[in-house]
């Protein structure tokens, strides 16, 4: 994403995505037809996927931490995929069937107790390492255990607060040999989670990489990423630069009878990383040499590079759509005057116009006007709402007028903060859409630009957050829960660390409509009780949804098989085929 998940400091109480970064291997972008239904990617090279040759994956950010404890990727990310298998894992279908979780190593989805709060597993027969040996229930424990090691920090916060006695774990390194109580063995293939409330959606969690089994005896510590040992496909050859040259062949051990998901076509997988963006794309449009078997799961095509591609059909043919459960937004921190009065939240949402906004971010063929907080996918539980309707440019009328009942008949002055960062998500072109919008309805808007760094500590810092930003969010999973419990949950609130509930929301109402939510074992039932929730949230004038990113991405000419669901929106590397 561009990062779809944003930046963790102190804190490890992060339930949502990079960023999301949600980010998934350099750049979580999803995708899928606008209508929801499936829809094959670019063309790509004709006739039917075979087995053989190399795939070469050109990226911008390396792959580094190749450690299933250290990863930040649900669904099983994109390189990571291939090597590490978890107890479930995305479908990778195309458009909204991709959004949906599946057993990966594990016979089914997870049985929940009655109420949610203990989830028991079933291994497949038949699993193997690498080295032939045996994959077992135990594996699946320490490899999680270890992903509560200080030194191997990074991946996601979910069952250190899920988990009972989470919060208080240090991992297998300092526990002396006791382990995590709270996952019970007891035997090779079943494995029992006991957490500390109802958690109706813990088989997306079990789709991240922390789920990987690891050999007890083959753990090497800090330095188990240069070789984990492989339960997927393809095993580490070579690891270079933490992670900037990455060598995959095939894991002969692998067994693809107990794994529908992953086709695994290539023999060889050569990722080069540390490339610019604008060189990584050339190389795709000119697909010269090793370059027609090539991909990238972290560069999106620009504005520029889109007018360009239009008038050549064959590489128009080469580029697929990607839309990831994303919202760019204006926020609000009522603590701060004028902010604290409704009506002024409301005439700002009122005043902007989403066109120059849209403009501002790339243009109509990457960014989609917004009105909800969640995405507009089925599987977010997406329910359409406009409560204060702006149209495509904008009602300042509207605005002037709830101005004048909120005491400003003259207009005001606000300052808006942003980052100064290139993305045109949080950049400086949206911000001055924003500020011309504005102004229309008499509101004049100052506008503080911010390095990154500090942009997101002021931004996450509970104490210092500003009056008015500019800010984006990304789900770790296609659901309407790690969309809105982040971001309106009061007792998610941080007070020492990255907090993300901008608006220090604390309704005892939405709090129990989490909590009622997430007993649900029923998905689809819960999609619809998640859309319901941010209508009414949205009613309080807490944010003004800007837009939806949508992703473009380039493959090479001889690539085939181009798969991208709503749940990454990435090419789906394990489904590609090069010969």
């Amino acid at each position: 994403m561009s990062s779809s998940r944003p930046a963790r400091h102190q804190t490890t109480r992060r339930l949502a995505a990079v960023t999301v970064s949600l980010v998934l291997a350099g750049g979580a972008v999803a995708c899928g037809p606008e209508d929801g239904t499936a829809k094959a990617g670019p063309a790509g090279a004709a006739g039917a996927p075979q087995k053989g040759g190399t795939l070469t994956v050109l990226n911008n950010e390396p792959q580094s931490d190749f450690d299933p404890a250290r990863l930040y990727t649900s669904g099983g990310g994109n390189v990571p995929s291939l090597v590490f298998r978890t107890l479930t894992t995305r479908n990778r279908e195309d458009g909204a069937a991709g959004a949906k979780v599946v057993p990966d190593l594990a016979t089914d989805l997870g049985r929940p107790n009655a109420d949610a709060t203990e989830w028991t597993y079933t291994l497949k027969d038949g699993l193997k390492y690498e080295d032939g040996s045996p994959i077992t229930t135990a594996d699946i424990k320490y490899g999680i255990e270890r992903s509560f090691a200080a030194e191997l920090s990074g991946g996601a916060p979910y069952l250190r607060d899920w988990l009972v006695g989470g919060e208080s774990y240090e991992g297998p390194y300092k526990d002396g040999g006791k382990g995590l109580d709270s996952i019970v063995v007891p035997d090779p293939k079943t494995i029992v989670f006991k957490l500390r409330k109802p958690e109706g959606e813990f088989p997306f969690v079990a789709t991240q990489t922390q789920f990987t089994p690891v050999p007890k005896a083959k753990d090497t510590g800090v330095t188990y990423e240069e070789h984990p040992v492989s339960s997927g496909p393809y095993k580490v050859v070579k690891n270079t630069g933490d992670g900037e040259t990455l060598l995959l062949e095939r894991n002969e051990h692998w067994d693809p009878k107990t794994d529908e998901e992953r086709k695994a076509y290539p023999d060889t997988i050569d990722v080069r990383s540390g490339l610019d963006a604008a060189v990584i794309n050339q190389r795709l449009s000119t697909s010269s040499g090793p370059d027609a078997a090539a991909v990238t799961t972290d560069t999106n095509l620009g504005p520029a590079e889109l007018a360009q591609i239009g008038s050549n059909k064959e590489l128009e043919a080469r580029v697929g759509t990607g839309h990831f459960g994303y919202v760019n937004y204006l926020a609000f921190n009522p603590k701060v005057a004028p902010f604290d009065n409704p009506k002024v939240r409301q005439a700002i949402a009122y005043a902007v116009n989403r066109t120059s906004v849209v403009n501002a971010a790339g243009g109509s063929a990457l960014a989609e006007p917004a009105t909800t907080f969640l995405p507009e996918r089925e599987a977010f539980g997406f329910t359409p709402y406009d409560h204060f309707p702006a149209g495509r440019t904008g009602d300042p009328a509207k605005a002037k007028e709830l101005l004048k009942e909120a005491g400003f008949a003259d207009g005001l002055t606000i300052t808006l903060t942003h980052s100064n960062a290139q993305n045109r998500q949080t950049s400086p072109e949206i911000a001055t859409a924003v500020q011309q919008a504005l102004a229309a309805a008499g509101i004049t808007v100052k506008l503080e630009g911010l390095e990154t760094n500090a942009f997101n500590e002021a931004r996450w810092d509970v104490k210092n957050t500003p009056g008015f930003f500019i800010s984006r969010w990304g789900a770790d999973w296609p659901s309407g829960g790690p969309f809105l419990a982040p971001i309106f949950d009061g007792r998610q609130i941080v007070t020492n660390g990255s907090n993300y509930n901008h608006a220090q929301l604390n309704d005892p109402a939405v709090n129990a409509e989490i909590d009622e939510i997430a007993k649900l074992t029923d998905l689809a039932a819960a999609g619809k009780r998640w859309g319901a929730l941010d209508k009414k949230i949205g009613e309080q004038a807490l944010d003004v949804p800007l837009f939806h990113p949508v992703y473009k991405r380039l493959v090479g000419k001889d690539v085939k098989n181009v798969v991208i669901s709503d749940w990454t929106g990435v090419l789906d590397i394990s489904q590609v085929s090069v010969k």
